[in-house]
């Protein structure tokens, strides 16, 4: 029964880890674990969190969380091994990134900016903040290194799949994506607030750099949408219209 129940137990959890490579030989590997329903991050146990990590230390001004029931903003409690390990980092500095998920391993040697860029973007989505939970799907399908045009054709994609389960249970959905674009109009405030977060504790530019590269993803996605510059991924789909 032991047995069955640790198998059972392993199922539920989905496993990232990130194994960075420094130039200077320094290697370190972080391990994100989620559950595999809600693809919450299962947190790591802790006594004390430091003092940047607190709800009100920099909170966005559109945080719904109360500090009462949520003494820490979520997302910084989950990055703080990240933080403290690349605080003196510089962003353009090389390193080899080892990615492996559970069907597969992504190798590539980067910067650490776009490194730290990836990992970020999976602990924001995944760590209960209220208004990055919108893009949580897309971890299930997590592509490390994504360019600009791979990361808009996937988060329309989640949407749209989002407003057929709203259709679905008779709800009004949004086809237009109209919403779309209010939701990174908010994701852009969180990734702003975040770096003013980080900036106010004084680690160097390369995890404050990997939020920048966040907001210009959101920047680019967003203004696609409004300005109606998806003709070439239209042109995709020309054998739907014959």
């Amino acid at each position: 029964k032991g047995m069955n129940e640790d198998l059972d137990k392993r199922d539920r959890v989905l496993t990232f880890h990130y194994r960075f490579r420094l130039a200077s030989g320094v290697e370190k590997t972080f391990t994100i674990q989620l559950e595999h329903e809600s693809l919450g991050t299962v947190p790591a146990e802790q006594k004390s969190y430091p003092e940047w990590t607190e709800l009100k230390f920099h909170q966005c001004p559109t945080c719904p969380l109360n500090e009462k029931q949520h003494p820490h903003c979520p997302i910084a409690i989950n990055l703080v091994d990240v933080v403290e390990f690349f605080r003196d980092s510089i962003s353009h500095e090389k390193v080899d990134i080892l990615v492996e998920t559970e069907a597969r391993g992504y190798l590539k040697q980067t910067t650490l900016q776009e490194g730290i860029s990836s990992i970020t973007g999976i602990y924001m989505v995944t760590s209960g903040c209220p208004i990055m939970d919108k893009l949580r799907p897309m971890v299930r399908t997590h592509l490390p290194f994504a360019t600009v045009d791979e990361t808009i054709y996937r988060v329309i994609s989640m949407y749209l799949l989002a407003q057929y389960f709203l259709s679905k249970h008779a709800k009004e959905p949004d086809w237009k994506l109209t919403n779309l674009v209010n939701i990174y109009s908010d994701i852009e405030t969180v990734n702003k607030h975040f770096r003013e977060r980080l900036s106010a504790i004084n680690v160097n530019d390369a995890t404050v750099n990997a939020l920048v590269n966040l907001n210009c993803f959101a920047d680019f996605a967003a203004f696609s949408i409004e300005e109606n510059r998806l003709d070439e991924i239209e042109l995709l789909f020309r054998a739907y219209f014959k």
